[in-house]
């Protein structure tokens, strides 16, 4: 199993949110920002599923759903810090689907190659 590393500070995420290039898809928002220089060239990335997503138990889900699409698509992705954003159907979204919408996402903004 692919370990993803992940971003856990409230601060670094803030400082994605404010540098980051960003992606909106139906069902996934994808932000991406280059990684600092002297961190190194290994990528993080974020999961995050606001109130509007829905209970406690749809945004675990929704991250849950987020964390497998990531993996599956490769992540994470060298030289970037990406925060992925649930929406209120990411929840119910087809892995097929959601997989496709990431790739997509990172596809405009340059981190992955061409969708499949």
């Amino acid at each position: 199993m692919l370990l993803v590393s992940t971003i856990k500070s409230s601060r670094e995420i803030d400082a994605v949110f404010r540098s980051a290039q960003r992606s909106a898809q139906p069902s996934v928002i994808v932000l991406a920002s280059r990684t600092p220089d002297g961190r190194g060239p290994e990528g993080r990335v974020a999961f995050v599923a606001g109130k509007k997503t829905g209970n406690a138990v749809r945004r675990n889900r929704s991250k849950r759903v987020l964390r497998e699409a990531v993996r599956r698509t490769g992540g994470p992705w060298g030289g970037y810090d990406i925060v992925v954003i649930a929406r209120a159907n990411t929840h119910s979204a087809t892995p097929e689907g959601l997989d496709h919408e990431l790739r997509r996402a990172l596809a405009r903004l340059g981190v992955a190659g061409e969708p499949a």
